[in-house]
């Protein structure tokens, strides 16, 4: 509250409010304003204008002073920061030379760092390749080495052909191979195979230091099991890469297989120059050791032998003995002596290795022998790859073992029959040449083909005439014209009409006459007689009677698959071409009751560890009634009825002695067969067909070229070979007949024009 007169208050002093009051009594008194009680809200509301003034500059307070900082200080934070400041430039200064100095090397380290990255990404890359690679081959190594060749034996286990268009390679297995074989590869080509991992680290720096000081490949610092992966697996380039693909392979080999498979898989396949992979084949090249059926080759090598074909691998054409014996004798010294030296052989059987080596006699090429049985071996070769479904090109080294159904011995006797005839017909007959096959007709087995009696011959020794050959049978096709008559319920006793005939031909033809061989006329004969004599007249009255289609049809059925010419009234003189072993396998079924049995060559089929891959099952075909194969065999077996046109001492009789005595009442003991006969027009083709109880023998005699032979005829020509072939394949057979009538056949007399006969008829 404001009043016109100003009034000084007091300043305030402890008590100062009582002194005045008590001081005041004897003065004049004057109003003191009112006071708020200090805690009430308009005081507080007051005081909320009480702002102190702001104290004026320069004026100084009479209160007492502290100094803030001691004395001296501002020269030493001069100084300080001038140290400061120097120890800062100091290490500005440093940090550039240091980064100058230090970046390079930080770099250097940091791109080593990379490379080492890099490095280790790429062969962990190629290590994981290689095993996404050849991973699967490691597990069926066995399966993918080379194959051995495909090798075929006769009957008797007689070995008869062995592929040789790749290379020759026989297994066996290591128990098989003579121990210092083992130890000579081993102590030449890896000393510490029983012991390293797969791959010899010391080898391999050995054999860069050696190739680098020499400046070309001396030494490949292989082991055994890299060599194996090498030429089985990841090939033989001669490349780094190649290299570390084995070292990474060869611990997953060590480790899957044991050291002698290793061992045994590597000794198998290595080559060894001369055609010859593995030690039994390399065996037979250098020394012609063979094996047999308890013995192999490989395990009949001596000490001497073995050290100078285990240093042949490394360097097979180099080092091969028979093209460079100095270079080869040096390496068998090297191997001799890395076996005396690792304690395989002593100093004295070093020695006397290394006198043995330098005998003139220490080395005996073996020859294989492929030219037996050629034209059998090339077709079972056929039938083979039919079998399996591939081609032939695929079976050299298909590692197949197999049994055919040859005697190689009747093969070979029946070969030196065959050319002697030959010869002998040669010069005043014109001919050339001569097949021959034997069936056994009871299984369908080829026992002997002999499709060419030169096979060596450049021009023409390689055809086949007896499976591959088309060749007009001549008469010898009559007999299917027959059996289908018979079939139809014609009897051998009927007769015919044996005179002039022309037959009307179709499609603008010529009219056909027929005529006999003899040229003449027999008036009525019985089919029978016609038969046995070969007759030309009646048989093309037969066939017009039985009609061309039904014959063929009985032809093919029987064995004649293929043939070339037209199937027409001429077929029953043998117009159409047919192969010898068809016209064989027709005959057969003849001699077996009607009942056809497949030709084959083949009894079984093995791969190279002896596990069964096929296995013939003979299985016969019914297609000629039983009663008319016994009356065409009856027919045929007549040799009284055949006495007019062949005489009864022909080839046709299997007689024991010769022919002369045969004709001088000495034939000896007398086999029943049953044949016939046949010859092409202008005497191009001769044939003789025939069967007894056990087997079945065609034969074939000609030129190569199909020119004429000079007068000679069937019983003349091949005859004489089918006599002796016949007698050479029954040697040591009883004397059988053949087997009696079936019930539903009844022999009987009958009156027919012109003849009355007794002969077989159905009931």
């Amino acid at each position: 509250m404001q009043t016109d007169q100003h009034i000084e208050e007091p300043s305030p002093t402890p008590g100062g409010d009582k002194g005045a009051a008590q001081g005041g009594e004897g003065q004049s008194p004057h109003r003191v304003p009112a006071r708020l009680p200090a805690n009430s809200q308009a005081a507080v509301a007051q005081r909320m204008n009480d702002v102190p003034e702001r104290p004026v500059p320069g004026v100084s307070y009479a209160v007492s002073q502290q100094p803030i900082r001691p004395a001296g200080w501002r020269t030493r934070r001069h100084i300080k920061r001038k140290n400061l400041r120097q120890t800062i430039k100091t290490i500005n200064r440093s940090d550039r030379v240091g980064t100058q100095a230090l970046l390079p090397l930080a770099i250097s380290l940091f791109s080593v760092f990379v490379v080492v990255v890099l490095i280790f990404v790429t062969i962990t890359g190629f290590i994981n390749a290689t095993h996404q690679k050849f991973g699967d081959k490691i597990t069926t190594l066995t399966d993918i080495l080379p194959h051995d060749s495909t090798r075929i034996y006769d009957s008797k286990g007689k070995l008869i052909f062995q592929a040789m268009d790749q290379g020759r390679q026989t297994s066996v297995p290591l128990d098989k191979i003579s121990p210092h074989m083992a130890h000579a590869e081993i102590a030449i080509e890896d000393q510490y195979f029983y012991k390293n991992p797969g791959y010899d680290i010391t080898g391999i720096t050995r054999a860069a230091i050696e190739n680098l000081t020499t400046k070309k490949v001396v030494s490949g610092g292989s082991t055994i099991t890299q060599q194996l992966i090498k030429n089985a697996i990841v090939g033989n380039q001669a490349t780094v890469l190649r290299k570390l693909q084995e070292i990474i392979l060869a611990p997953d080999v060590s480790r899957y297989y044991t050291k002698e498979q290793i061992l045994e898989m590597y000794m198998n396949t290595t080559y060894y120059g001369e055609r010859s992979y593995g030690v039994e084949e390399a065996a037979f090249s250098y020394f012609g050791l063979n094996g047999t059926p308890t013995q192999t080759a490989a395990s009949q090598l001596d000490i001497a032998q073995s050290a100078m074909l285990a240093g042949i691998p490394s360097s097979p054409i180099a080092r091969d003995p028979l093209l460079h014996p100095k270079a080869a004798l040096n390496r068998m010294q090297e191997v001799l002596q890395q076996m005396y030296l690792q304690g395989y052989i002593t100093a004295k059987e070093r020695s006397t290795a290394i006198a043995e080596a330098q005998e003139p006699t220490f080395f005996k090429p073996g020859i294989k022998q492929n030219g037996q049985a050629t034209h059998f071996a090339n077709y079972t070769l056929r039938e083979l790859a039919n079998t399996l479904h591939v081609k032939v090109a695929d079976l050299s080294r298909a590692g197949l073992v197999v049994k055919t159904s040859l005697d190689l011995d009747l093969q070979n006797k029946v070969l030196q029959v065959a050319k002697k005839h030959i010869a002998e017909m040669a010069r005043a007959h014109n001919m050339s040449n001569a097949a021959v096959v034997v069936l056994d007709h009871h299984t369908g087995a080829i026992r002997t083909l002999v499709g060419n009696i030169d096979p060596e011959n450049p021009r023409y020794g390689a055809f086949d005439v007896a499976s591959q050959g088309y060749r007009q049978p001549g008469s010898s096709f009559k007999p299917f014209i027959y059996a289908t008559a018979f079939d139809q319920g014609i009897s051998p006793g009927e007769t015919v009409m044996d005179g002039p005939l022309t037959v009307n031909m179709c499609c603008g033809l010529p009219s056909y006459t027929p005529a006999n061989y003899d040229l003449k006329f027999h008036g009525w004969v019985s089919w029978r007689y016609a038969l046995q004599n070969s007759f030309n007249i009646p048989a093309v009255k037969l066939l017009m009677r039985t009609t061309v289609d039904k014959a063929l049809h009985t032809a093919q059925s029987m064995g004649v698959k293929t043939y070339q010419g037209t199937p027409n009234y001429t077929m029953v003189l043998g117009s159409l071409s047919i192969h010898l072993l068809d016209n064989t396998a027709a005959y057969s079924t003849f001699a077996n009751g009607g009942i056809r049995m497949a030709p084959h060559a083949i009894e079984t089929v093995q791969d190279q560890t002896g596990k069964m891959i096929f296995q013939f099952k003979p299985k016969g075909v019914r297609v000629l009634r039983k009663e008319t194969a016994f009356m065409i065999t009856d027919v045929l077996s007549d040799n009284n009825s055949r006495i007019y046109e062949f005489g009864k001492c022909s080839s046709l009789v299997l007689y024991s002695t010769t022919m002369n005595q045969c004709y001088a009442g000495k034939p000896g003991p007398i086999r029943v067969s049953a044949a016939k006969t046949g010859t092409s027009n202008d005497f191009r083709d001769n044939w003789t067909m025939g069967f007894t109880t056990d087997f079945t023998v065609g034969v074939w005699a000609g030129n190569n070229n199909n020119t004429p032979m000079v007068n000679v005829t069937g019983v003349d020509g091949a005859g004489p070979i089918w006599h002796d072939t016949m007698l050479l394949a029954e040697r040591g057979h009883p004397l059988n007949v053949f087997p009696g009538p079936p019930p539903t056949l009844i022999m009987k007399t009958e009156t027919y024009p012109g003849k009355t006969t007794t002969d077989w008829h159905f009931k």
